[in-house]
């Protein structure tokens, strides 16, 4: 064959390649108002940055008449390129071949290229749309999502892992983005689950849908399986860009540092006069984070999920910095079960990659009540504990009001290795609230008092004198300064600047036993 008749061969197959399942199906992707795998790409990469593998692979399946359904690529896109310049390895799988469908072939291409972002230290992220196994193929597609559930595995905590849903995504199938880093959907047009309306029909008896069984806002809101629900396609892209631009290429790397146009030592007079008087009264601990952080700029992760718990991204000075903060908005911001485990897990990316953690403390203490002690509180309490106390990463902690009980110790308090800890005066650092307290102390003398409701009173300001604030942590080293409220956002900066060299370390072990 002459040479321009081998360069025209490799063209058609090329076309023919980039038409996935062919034209008539890509249109109906888009009459349901959805991109293809390659729109999905090329929005995600920076332009002309995209390098594709295996584009010509195909699968082996000669059964079920499989030997006429052979589609060039075999309905996943591979390949790498660069989000803001740096390199991301890909996939994407296409829905237009097969649903989607993933065979054998199809996981060692996915296999392929978790390989090399392993090696050459690179994040993966993975666009996922598919109907799940490739029925024909049995156990070859079986085995090949095994094969891909070890590699999520073997790269947690070496890269980020991302995985983004803009379509079906059940069975087996769920438990690849289960085990990644983050997991964004798309509001009305993704869905996961392990078992489908159908099935649950048939075993529980129950009339479910599939939004209502695994669609976006329930993921995003009860589960907590999904850390952002995008309003669509582009939305989810954008996220995951986003998201990038926080984080290290690896976990040998630090996070990037970005020139910053915010002043170091601005000052916010308003946060001087942000904490209620009433000590039971809510403020939203959100517009701390906002004024203090580089240009209000807050990257939130699970916001619909344990909104007593706040988590996500931000900049200080240009350092990208997880920051965990109490919401006394939102049920006081006392711990429970799902906060509990948000956090935690929060906490322990951030630790993997070299991601200092700054905490803002407002927490009365751990949610009572059976459900959470039948829930298993204890158990799931103890995993933040776990967290902040593994974390060898710059810990820097700003207690704003209250840090009563358990509470306290467990949200990066100096006894758990807390590298910097701020308090501002209105902080109350105590065993629980003056009131109760004396109540539990002075409750017998209340009664044979003349004036029950003055005596409590009275204890009640003795003991927030006396035990109920932060000068008796600072006075026993617990607290390293008292801050003022307006200089917050210079004295954080200060400290993650002091701690950029920190070295911190654990025993020798193959892992710890954290309480799941």
């Amino acid at each position: 064959m002459k040479t321009d008749d081998q360069l025209a061969h490799l063209r058609k197959l090329r076309d023919e390649a980039l038409l996935g399942g062919g034209q008539e199906r890509i249109d109906k992707q888009h009459a349901k108002g959805l991109m293809t795998a390659r729109e999905r790409i090329d929005l995600l990469l920076d332009k002309g940055s995209f390098e594709e593998f295996d584009m010509f692979k195909t699968h082996r399946c000669r059964d079920f008449d499989m030997d006429k359904q052979v589609y060039l690529g075999d309905g996943v896109v591979t390949g790498h390129g660069t989000v803001d310049g740096r390199t991301v390895y890909v996939f994407a799988q296409d829905f237009t071949v097969l649903g989607g469908s993933l065979s054998e072939t199809f996981a060692e291409k996915i296999c392929k290229i978790m390989d090399l972002a392993m090696k050459n230290g690179a994040p993966v992220v993975g666009l996922n749309d598919s109907g799940g196994a490739r029925i024909q193929e049995g156990i070859g597609s079986l085995a090949g999502y095994s094969e891909i559930f070890q590699r999520n595995v073997m790269a947690s905590g070496v890269i980020p892992q991302i995985s983004a849903i803009f379509g079906p995504c059940a069975g087996g199938a769920v438990y690849s983005p289960a085990l990644t880093d983050f997991v964004i959907m798309v509001q009305k047009k993704s869905y996961m689950f392990l078992t489908g309306p159908k099935v649950v029909k048939s075993v529980t008896h129950e009339d479910v849908n599939e939004e209502t069984l695994g669609g976006a806002a329930m993921h995003a809101s009860r589960s907590g399986v999904v850390d952002y629900p995008a309003s669509s396609g582009a939305d989810a892209i954008a996220y995951v860009r986003r998201l990038l631009s926080f984080l290290p290429q690896n976990n040998m790397e630090n996070p990037p540092i970005v020139p910053c146009s915010d002043a170091v030592e601005r000052l916010i007079p308003e946060l001087n006069h942000i904490i209620p008087e009433n000590p039971n009264a809510a403020y939203d601990m959100k517009s701390v984070i906002l004024q203090t952080v580089d240009n209000g700029d807050f990257c939130e992760v699970k916001e619909n999920f344990a909104p007593n718990l706040i988590v996500g991204f931000a900049r200080y000075n240009g350092m990208s910095v997880g920051i965990v903060a109490n919401q006394p908005a939102h049920l006081s911001g006392v711990l429970d079960i799902d906060s509990s485990v948000k956090g935690a897990r929060f906490v322990r990316f951030c630790d993997c990659f070299n991601i200092p953690v700054v905490t803002f403390v407002d927490v009365p203490g751990f949610l009572p009540g059976t459900a959470q002690e039948f829930g298993g509180v204890i158990r799931n309490g103890a995993k933040i504990l776990y967290a902040y106390a593994e974390a060898t990463i710059p810990k820097v902690t700003v207690i704003t009001r209250k840090a009563y009980g358990g509470a306290y110790c467990v949200m990066s308090s100096k006894h758990l290795r807390g590298d910097i800890n701020y308090a501002w005066p209105s902080a109350e650092i105590a065993v629980m609230g003056a009131k109760g307290a004396a109540e539990v102390l002075h409750g017998k003398a209340a009664r044979q008092a003349e004036d029950p409701a003055a005596f409590l009173a009275e204890k009640e300001k003795e003991y927030q004198d006396r035990v109920a604030n932060p000068y008796v942590a600072a006075q026993r080293g617990y607290i390293d300064d008292i801050v003022e409220p307006s200089q917050t956002r210079m004295r954080i900066i200060r400290a993650l600047a002091l701690l950029r060299n920190k070295r911190d370390t654990n025993p020798m072990k193959k892992h710890g036993n954290i309480p799941l």
